[in-house]
């Protein structure tokens, strides 16, 4: 035990706090322990350092722990760190069994704050949002000044409960709180999930290459650790690629999203959010048999797992394959089931009544205007202005367009005009011969252009009759890798092959095939 102790002391002088807790451990030097677990270097966003003082916290007696009440809390706050849900309340529970017993001072008001905290973002997983602000509240009420690590975690708490409520400037507030607390506490999990929340107020403000910039410093903060923050992340960035139209990064981002989601599929629902996005953007290569595919897998997922908050999203994606399907009447009648007004205004247009898409659109542009929504209310004014155009009502159209194009300029938006496909081409095109935000409008008109290219060469996939060279059994492996959606990176990691190499099988795959693009391989492939 002495010479554990020695141990400890040594790497703790020299900065390896998890080898020093891992010698006062073996020691049972409690106190020690204790104390180096509480240093801001111990880097407890780390999900490997969360667990090994967990299992240590959890092999303890009970009455050590019930000595310590401290210590009871830390061993429910790192099972939240570490993903570890189930019996957290039971630990939070112990620890205010333990804190009966103590006098009621300051330190046995600082843990009743910690222990609100915990229970707030215990909420967050259940979608609890009126637990979660109530004991949100309660921490703030009790956490003293000087614990600027659970003032944070309070204020985020509350930052991001608002967010989901829909209060974005309550939701902003509270993450200008939770950011100067996370800078105050030097935690790296605190800036993490500050960063986070600053990065998403961003997105939704459409300030896309700011909230890019944003997210690649959490990532660049989380490092390897695969916690969910860095899902919620790489699906961002998954998103932001997708609007700049660069699909090959945006499935990359996507991918990596969905497999740290995967991890946690029977605790959180996010992963399905992975599912429609990945399906957004099959569609987008011309893939609508893939997307409703995987639309149809994450709504069994979200039904089996009782995900059902879940269940719009999807069926936001399956408006749009059904549009694509031809079928915008049962889009519409999926919109109303689950009163998604822009799918339903999506599928009215689709139907050839672009009047009753505006009749639905008008409404909820102004209330996206009096809430402060910018993103949504961006995808309503384009919205509008094909509905316009439709309507004949050619300048009112044009006069959307232009408000809509300059709040979309700053950020890049590309896919969100290209998805509306030939009627905004068509008033593009009357914009563009207007003088009408010329730079931007010829980039849009550019997009639109390639993906007709595109389009035009999908559709002149060989005829499926014609014999093909076997494809061995690692090009087929690659081929499926391939329409999944994974770049050819992706398939390296997948596979464990060199860049070159995976380069070398899509070069033999084409050949094979007899097409030139990745689109026409898959193409010619399902044929």
């Amino acid at each position: 035990a002495g010479l554990h102790v020695r141990a400890s002391e040594w790497y703790e002088s020299h900065g390896w706090m998890l080898e020093a807790f891992r010698h006062a451990a073996a020691a049972h030097d409690v106190e020690r322990a204790e104390r180096l677990i509480e240093n801001k270097a111990m880097g407890l966003h780390l999900r490997s350092v969360a667990t090994t003082i967990l299992d240590w916290l959890e092999a303890l007696p009970a009455a050590v722990l019930d000595a310590r009440p401290r210590l009871r809390v830390r061993s429910a706050t790192l099972a939240l760190m570490a993903w570890r849900i189930h019996g957290v309340e039971e630990k939070l529970l112990a620890a205010e069994a333990a804190l009966q017993n103590c006098a009621a001072d300051a330190n046995t008001r600082d843990l009743t704050g910690q222990i609100a905290c915990a229970r707030a973002t215990l909420a967050l997983i259940r979608y609890d949002l009126k637990t979660m602000l109530t004991q949100a509240h309660r921490a703030l009420a009790y956490l003293p000044v000087e614990n600027h690590t659970f003032l944070f975690t309070a204020n985020w708490a509350l930052a991001t409960a608002n967010l989901l409520l829909g209060d974005r400037v309550t939701a902003a507030r509270a993450c200008q709180q939770a950011i100067d607390f996370s800078q105050k506490s030097g935690s790296v999990f605190s800036k993490i999930l500050a960063t986070t929340i600053s990065g998403t107020l961003q997105h939704m403000d459409n300030q896309l290459h700011q909230a890019a910039e944003t997210y690649r410093r959490v990532l660049e903060l989380s490092g390897e650790n695969p916690h969910p923050n860095a899902g919620n992340v790489q699906l961002g960035l998954a998103e932001i690629y997708y609007q700049w139209n660069d699909l090959e990064s945006a499935a990359w981002h996507a991918q990596h999203s969905l497999h740290v989601m995967q991890q946690y599929d029977q605790l959180i629902d996010r992963f399905i959010l992975c599912e429609v996005f990945l399906a957004r953007l099959q569609l987008a290569r011309g893939d609508t048999a893939g997307a409703a595919a995987r639309l149809a897998g994450a709504e069994r997922s979200a039904r089996q797992q009782n995900f059902r908050l879940r269940l719009p999203d999807i069926a936001a994606g399956q408006v749009w394959v059904l549009i694509r399907q031809r079928r915008p009447e049962a889009a519409a009648a999926l919109a109303r089931q689950y009163d998604l007004p822009l799918s339903l205004a999506q599928a009215l247009i689709a139907q050839g009544d672009p009047a009753a898409a505006r009749a639905v659109l008008d409404p909820v542009h102004w209330q996206m205007e009096a809430r402060g929504w910018a993103d949504e209310l961006l995808k309503t004014m384009v919205l509008q202005a094909v509905g316009l155009s439709l309507c004949g009502v050619e300048d009112q159209a044009e006069q959307v367009l232009d408000e809509a194009l300059a709040l979309a300029e700053p950020g890049g938006f590309v896919r969100l005009f290209v998805d509306m496909g030939a009627p905004m081409q068509a008033l593009l095109a009357r914009a563009a011969g207007r003088g009408i935000r010329p730079a931007y409008v010829h980039q849009l008109l550019a997009a639109f252009e390639a993906e007709t290219r595109e389009e035009g060469l999908t559709a002149s996939v060989p005829d499926p009759s014609r014999p093909v060279d076997a494809l061995t059994p690692r090009e087929l492996e690659v081929l499926r890798l391939i329409a999944q959606g994974l770049s050819n990176q992706e398939i390296g990691q997948r596979l464990f092959l060199a860049l070159d190499t995976v380069k070398g099988h899509n070069r033999r795959i084409f050949e094979k095939l007899q097409v030139q693009r990745r689109t026409e391989a898959i193409a010619r492939a399902r044929a």
